[in-house]
């Protein structure tokens, strides 16, 4: 007699019901998923689909958000060294399923399966996910505008490509010094930090160590 599952083994519906939302969207072009597609991937019924989400749209926001929310990087403290921050963020990215998991979900979104909606919507979340992690405010500058959208843009970029890089990037490749300090001036520059600063500590310590290697 097989042993009864427990309730914490079993996902809630809504859980279910978005990892069936990412299932289909590997397999197939977005407008080709059905509810009826959801309801029979998760193993719930319409009803149960109705009482979370008015139709497919909302199951896609939900489980764009939900995939967003838990891939925020970790963000530099005040006082903290950013290169740090940055070569923590990279090793758990290719170092933890679960940040690999959703990254390759989130490269769906920018893939062929795609929709223009739902690349609106991750541009969306993604947007509202920086302004307050590093607690913007709610009218932006010209500026720090045009920065965001460059940041989302080049996200994006990087996701639409990254079928491609996930099985030949090296941790080396993301700590090289130039994409780091691409990735933290992006960070400083949205967050108002002492970017001067921290260029010039950068160049200040790249001059010391030429002069040591001379």
């Amino acid at each position: 007699m097989p042993r009864p599952r427990r309730d914490s083994e079993i996902l809630p519906a809504k859980d279910r019901m978005e990892n069936a939302f990412w299932e289909l969207l590997a397999n197939r072009e977005y407008h080709k998923i059905t509810v009826t597609d959801v309801v029979r991937e998760a193993g719930v019924n319409r009803n149960s689909f109705y009482y979370h989400y008015s139709g497919l749209p909302e199951l896609a926001d939900s489980a764009i958000m939900h995939i967003v929310h838990n891939a925020s990087p970790t963000l530099p403290t005040p006082g903290s060294d950013p290169d740090a921050t940055w070569r923590e963020n990279m090793t758990n990215l290719l170092q933890s399923p679960e940040h690999r998991e959703r990254l390759d979900r989130l490269a769906l979104i920018a893939g062929p399966h795609s929709s223009p909606e739902l690349v609106d919507s991750l541009r969306d979340f993604g947007r509202l996910t920086i302004i307050n992690s590093l607690q913007l405010p709610d009218k932006l500058d010209l500026q720090t505008d045009l920065m965001l959208d460059f940041t989302i843009g080049g996200m994006i970029t990087v996701l639409s490509r990254w079928p491609q890089l996930r099985d030949s990037v090296t941790l080396d490749d993301l700590l090289d010094e130039d994409v780091a300090v691409l990735a933290m001036s992006l960070y400083l520059s949205l967050s108002r930090t002492d970017l001067i600063g921290y260029w010039h500590r950068i160049f200040r310590n790249n001059l010391l160590a030429a002069e040591a290697a001379q």
